[in-house]
């Protein structure tokens, strides 16, 4: 397919969703973003509880809760705040009030980082030390099929300087480079106080009964995961997508359907690594990243409720990206056409060019019980047969399992929320990690499964191994309790480079207990966390002590504060 071909393909797409706005009838939209303060934990766990009709998945976000929970107003999901009658901002309008207008909940959020970087799942931010803020209002305008909901982010990031990967073992930057030259994924965003403008969480949209056709900057979170999605989550900026997708489960004979299929460009962060004029023996460490390396992103997520076992849901997701000047049909475009099937030691140019992950996702679930297990399992590639998957299906995968459990308490409506989640990335085959066949990293596209410099994918990065619990007093909206997270990072890198001493002190690993609070206090939400970050082995780094036989890692600490606020109009 030519440039020329691809272009105008890609300018007809976009102008028939914007053909979409010329004709219509009423249909409510409205979304609660990914990250939404306070509404997006408690949604999920309304439906445990029972107050919200369990026929979503949750596991193909945002929602949409006027089409799938029958709330009227989206955000306002108690009904407790807006009132169209009373309003001074929100109005219907049009011939036979067809027309509404109303403003989304108005949402400032803060993080502070005292000694290094640290924060995922959260959207906007950056690798950032010191404090960073994200202003973003929002409008919602609907008239008849076709909505468009603008809520852009302005992001506001001291980015003070920080001690990041040290520099003085040469062969250790060496073999740290074989990572950083196959990802976008820096240390730093610059030099100085970085801002910068998205478009959020917007959208623009054709909305057919339980469909959904059009453009969209949102975040996505696909599978079932309520700290980790091996695909898609909030862990960057949201991206500009087309996107086709159900709104509320699509009911037939064997039970209830949902889905999404989406494609978009990503864009890289224009950040270098640390040390990147670092030389060895006269050659530099860091390879640069081609200078046409726009990439397209394409996925698609279906998930399937049985209907004889009420309260299972079962999924498969995937994706796949490859640079645009490598477009060259239709399964580069669409990753239902991309499976192309091989033996491991076939070279396949087409397909290596690809960056692909698929998954295969559940999650069980009973109101009754309050109750709910999930679990997701992926592969990158995309191009095993079933032969050689069923011999080693631990080459190349990675997997979330989680559970949560509200147990009520003496008073009616308060309960104690038990919950956790495993996440694993790392390989376990040596073969695999020697290759660096390791999750997020590419070897064409050297970008790697990131947008804007951050992993799209598991917040943590690359291969890295989660294990996260949670204990919580809840009622209705408000949540006061205790996390705990231990986090190893990249462990590929660590076998990769210290296998043959086998010393545990490079592991890098930060245990992190946090304090958390949610709380609704009338039209104002506010969330708010406390972590003390417990680092050992900060960088996989030993301190040299010639005088001292048995030396310590570097351990550090770091304190994290974020609070978020939405505001919503009456």
């Amino acid at each position: 397919m030519s440039m020329m071909k691809k272009r105008k393909f890609l300018n007809s797409c976009i102008g028939a969703s914007l053909l979409f706005l010329l004709v219509g009838h009423l249909s409510l939209a409205q979304t609660v973003p990914v990250g939404t303060p306070v509404l997006d934990d408690y949604l999920r766990r309304a439906q445990l509880i029972g107050d919200v009709d369990s026929s979503s998945s949750f596991m193909i976000r945002p929602l949409y809760p006027a089409q799938a929970f029958g709330i009227k107003y989206g955000f306002d999901l108690d009904s407790s705040v807006v009132d169209m009658d009373r309003s001074k901002f929100n109005r219907v309008f049009g011939k036979d009030n067809k027309g509404e207008f109303l403003l989304m909940p108005a949402v400032a959020k803060f993080q502070y980082n005292s000694t290094y970087a640290f924060g995922v799942n959260d959207g906007a931010f950056i690798p950032n030390r010191g404090i960073q803020t994200i202003i973003s209002p929002g409008a919602f305008l609907n008239y008849g099929s076709f909505s468009v909901q603008f809520q852009p982010e302005l992001l506001i990031a001291q980015n003070q300087d920080y001690l990041g990967y040290p520099i003085e073992h040469q062969l250790s930057i060496l073999y740290y480079y074989d990572y950083m030259n196959r990802i976008d994924m820096p240390e730093r965003f610059g030099s100085s106080s970085y801002s910068q403008f998205y478009l959020g969480q917007s959208s623009i949209r054709y909305n057919f009964k339980e469909y959904s056709f059009g453009i969209s900057s949102e975040n996505l979170w696909w599978g079932p995961g309520r700290r980790n999605s091996l695909l898609l989550g909030n862990n960057a900026p949201g991206f500009i997508h087309l996107t086709a997708n159900t709104r509320k489960p699509v009911e037939t004979k064997i039970g209830s359907f949902e889905g999404q299929v989406i494609g978009g460009f990503l864009k890289s962060s224009g950040f270098l690594p640390p040390w990147p004029d670092y030389r060895i023996q006269e050659n530099n460490v860091l390879i640069p990243k081609p200078e046409d390396n726009k990439r397209f992103l394409s996925g698609l997520i279906l998930t399937y409720q049985p209907k004889w076992v009420p309260g299972l849901f079962l999924g498969y997701g995937s994706t796949s990206q490859i640079y645009q000047h490598d477009i060259s049909g239709l399964g580069d475009i669409l990753p239902i056409f991309n499976g192309r099937k091989k033996a491991q030691n076939i070279v396949d140019p087409t397909q290596e060019k690809r960056q692909q992950f698929s998954s295969g996702f559940f999650r069980w679930m009973s109101p009754k019980g309050r109750f709910e297990f999930y679990g997701e399992y992926g592969t990158r590639d995309n191009d095993r047969t079933l032969n050689d998957f069923m011999i080693t299906p631990e080459s190349g995968r990675a997997f979330t399992f989680g559970f949560s459990h509200l147990m009520s308490l003496k008073k009616p409506g308060h309960f104690l929320q038990i919950s956790s989640e495993m996440t694993q990335t790392g390989q376990t085959i040596r073969d695999d990690i020697r290759a660096l066949k390791t999750w997020y990293i590419h070897e064409h596209v050297v970008d790697g499964y990131t947008h804007n410099g951050q992993v799209l994918g598991a917040g943590n990065g690359p291969a890295s191994n989660v294990i996260f619990l949670e204990f919580a007093w809840v009622h209705d909206m408000n949540r006061i309790g205790f996390q705990m997270e231990r986090i190893v990072y990249n462990n590929d890198y660590y076998y990769y480079r210290y296998e043959a001493s086998k010393d545990w002190r490079n592991k890098y690993v930060d245990l992190v207990p946090s304090l958390i609070g949610d709380w609704k206090f009338g039209n104002i939400l506010l969330n708010a966390r406390l972590q003390y970050v417990n680092t050992l082995n900060y960088k996989w780094y030993l301190e040299n002590n010639p005088d001292q036989y048995f030396v310590p890692g570097y351990d550090r600490k770091n304190f994290v504060g974020q609070v978020g606020v939405a505001y919503i109009f009456q």
